[in-house]
């Protein structure tokens, strides 16, 4: 199975939909995903779908560069370089219609980025794509220089929150009751200082042991 990742459109919406049922069925409340996709500037959704894509380099190098870049670009540059290699531009992606296996939301608001939701189809969890929108809510937050990723869990998800922990989130609250379907508790978890070196090179490697593991080239 080869993953890709990209931002959702419009013709995704029934699959996000099913995903959204299959994951949160009622009383949660269904997302209007069309609405989000249409008119929010800060929510952005993106999809995990089964399948390749065409591709450039976004610097015009050849397909299976080195990822080094020159001596003069500071360590930082050299680690967003890394990492924007590390997924393939959409501008390029062949048609939609792929089957998506997952998504995620996250909003944007001043230098905070929160992810709202995220969901996989239950014949595809455990098989890397949770992982692989987690690495790219955080890839799209440094993008978008957030300072810091915000994220509510539920305290019996132990699965999610030993994935969060391992990409740098920490503990940071409870909401008491906060899902509506069980009143079940939140745990509210952040990720500080992403646009750090330290945080960066962290993720950078965490993000090359993913596709080494899963077969996502570099």
């Amino acid at each position: 199975m080869t993953l890709s990742v990209r931002p959702m459109e419009l013709e995704d919406i029934p699959q996000a939909s099913g995903i959204e049922r299959e994951a949160f069925p009622p009383p949660w409340p269904a997302t209007n995903f069309r609405r989000e996709l249409k008119s929010s500037s800060l929510t952005h959704h993106l999809v995990v779908y089964e399948g390749l894509y065409e591709s450039k380099r976004l610097d015009g190098e050849p397909e299976g560069a080195d990822c080094n870049v020159r001596s003069s670009k500071s360590k930082l540059e050299t680690l967003r370089s890394s990492l924007r290699r590390l997924f393939r531009p959409e501008a390029d992606r062949i048609a939609p219609r792929q089957r998506i296996l997952g998504f995620a939301a996250v909003w944007f608001m001043a230098d905070e980025a929160h992810l709202a939701n995220i969901a996989v189809r239950e014949a595809y969890r455990q098989r890397g794509v949770g992982e692989l929108l987690v690495i790219s809510v955080i890839k799209l937050a440094i993008e978008r220089n957030a300072r810091f990723i915000t994220l509510e869990v539920r305290f019996s998800n132990k699965t999610a929150q030993a994935l969060y922990k391992k990409y740098g989130f920490v503990e940071a609250g409870t909401r008491r009751a906060y899902y509506t379907d069980n009143r079940e508790d939140a745990l509210l978890m952040t990720a500080d200082g992403i646009t750090s070196a330290p945080f960066e090179e962290n993720f950078l490697r965490l993000s090359q042991a993913y596709a080494r593991k899963w077969g996502i080239r570099i």
